[in-house]
C-alpha cells in the first residue's frame, strides 16, 4: 500500500495511532511521523547495509537526547585535541585547568572519551560534571579511565552521529593542538558557524606556550585563504587564539554575560538575552552593524514568538528580533561581542 505522512492510510493510521497511545509518548504527532518515515523507509529500500544504518543512527541519537536531556540548563563546551598528548606535556596540563576553570564558571565539559587531551578534558571537570562522545576505531580509543563508569558516556558507530552530539550540545568549542581530527573539527566548526548551519558559538583555539601550533595555522589562513579571497576578512570574526587557558575560559564565559542563544523564527532572527537592552543601546547597533540589517528592518525587543513555544524553558526570556542578512556571520559575531559589553 501507498503511505502517506497526511492521515489518509485507513486502518493503518488507526493502528499506528493506537500503538502511540499505549506507549504514552511525548508530542504524538512527531513520533507518528517518525513511524510513517520508518514505514515508507522498509518500503522503499531492500539494502540492507542501509537498512541498519538508519537503525543504528536512530538508536544512537535517541540515546544521545537521553544523556544529555536532564542537563539542558547547564552550558556546555565540547573540547577537541590530540589522542596522542601525554599526561607529561604541557598541553596536557593546560586542558585540566582550562576544564577546571569552565567547572568554576558553571560549564560542564565535552570530550571525544579517549586519551590524551580528551582525558585531560573530563579529569579537569570530573565526571559528575563532562560527557565523553566516543567512537569503535580498531586502535588508539577506549573510553578514558575518568570516564568509563561515569553513566555520562556513549560510544558511536558512526563518525557522522558523534560529530552531531559535539556540536548539537556545545555552547563553545575548544580546540587545542592535534592531528586530522583536531583539524578536521576546527574546519567544519568554522563552516558551519560561517554559514550559519550552527548558531554563533564561540571558537577559541588554545596554543602552546610558544605558540607553535595555532599561529602558523593562522598564517596559512591569511597569507594563503585571505590572500586569495576564499574567505574574508570579517571571518576572523569567528574564532580567538589564546595561549591562556584562564583567558580561553573567560572568553567563553563573556559571549553568553548578555547574550543567551538565537534561532530563525521565518526570516527574522531572534536573540534570547540574559537581560533586556535600553533603547540607547539598540541605536548603538543599529549604526555600529547597519551592514547585517536587511533594509527596512529595525532591531526590535520583544517578548517570545508563538513559534519558541517548542522550547519552553527559554519562554521567559527576553528578546532581539531584527532581520539578519543572512550572510554576514562573521559581522554577526561582533555584534554579539558588542552585545554583550552593555
Amino acid at each position: 500500500m501507498d503511505i502517506n505522512f497526511k492521515k489518509n492510510n485507513g486502518p493503518l493510521d488507526d493502528l499506528i495511532d493506537e500503538i502511540l497511545s499505549m506507549a504514552d509518548v511525548h508530542h504524538p504527532d512527531i513520533i507518528r511521523e517518525m513511524v510513517i518515515s520508518a514505514l515508507k523507509t522498509g518500503q522503499e529500500n531492500d539494502y540492507l547495509a542501509d537498512l541498519k544504518m538508519l537503525r543504528t543512527t536512530m538508536k544512537e541519537m535517541r540515546y544521545t537526547s537521553r544523556m544529555f536531556g536532564n542537563y539542558r540548563e547547564r552550558k556546555k563546551v565540547t573540547i577537541f585535541g590530540s589522542a596522542r598528548t601525554a599526561p607529561n606535556e604541557a598541553a596536557y596540563e593546560k586542558c585540566v585547568t582550562f576544564s577546571r576553570q569552565l567547572v568554576r564558571l558553571g560549564y560542564m565539559v565535552i570530550t571525544g572519551g579517549g586519551p590524551g587531551i580528551m582525558q585531560a578534558g573530563n579529569e579537569g571537570a570530573g565526571p559528575e560534571n563532562s560527557f565523553a562522545v566516543n567512537i569503535r576505531l580498531p586502535f588508539e580509543q577506549g573510553t578514558n579511565p575518568v570516564m568509563e563508569n561515569s553513566g555520562h558516556s556513549i560510544t558511536y558507530q558512526y563518525f557522522f552521529n558523534r560529530k552531531v552530539a559535539f556540536l548539537k550540545e556545545a555552547d563553545a568549542i575548544a580546540l587545542f593542538p592535534g592531528g586530522f581530527g583536531t583539524m578536521d573539527e576546527a574546519m567544519e566548526t568554522l563552516t558551519l558557524v560561517q554559514t550559519g548551519k550552527n548558531p554563533p558559538v564561540p571558537l577559541v583555539l588554545i596554543d602552546d606556550d610558544d605558540g607553535g601550533y595555532w599561529e602558523p595555522w593562522l598564517d596559512f589562513i591569511k597569507d594563503v585563504l585571505l590572500k586569495r579571497g576564499f574567505i574574508s576578512g570579517e571571518d576572523f570574526s569567528l574564532f580567538t587564539i589564546t595561549r591562556d587557558p584562564f583567558e580561553a575560559a573567560q572568553i567563553i564565559h563573556d559571549f553568553y554575560r548578555i547574550y543567551h542563544s538565537s534561532r530563525w523564527v521565518g526570516s527574522t532572527f531572534v536573540i534570547r538575552l540574559n537581560k533586556s537592552l535600553s533603547a540607547e543601546n539598540l541605536v548603538t547597533l543599529e549604526n555600529e552593524f547597519r551592514e547585517i540589517i536587511e533594509p527596512g528592518s529595525r532591531l526590535e525587543l520583544t517578548s517570545a514568538l508563538p513559534e519558541e513555544r517548542d522550547q519552553p524553558d527559554l519562554i521567559d526570556l527576553p528578546r532581539l528580533a531584527f532581520q539578519f542578512n543572512r550572510r554576514d556571520y562573521g559581522l554577526l559575531k561582533a555584534f554579539l561581542r558588542r552585545l554583550n559589553s552593555f
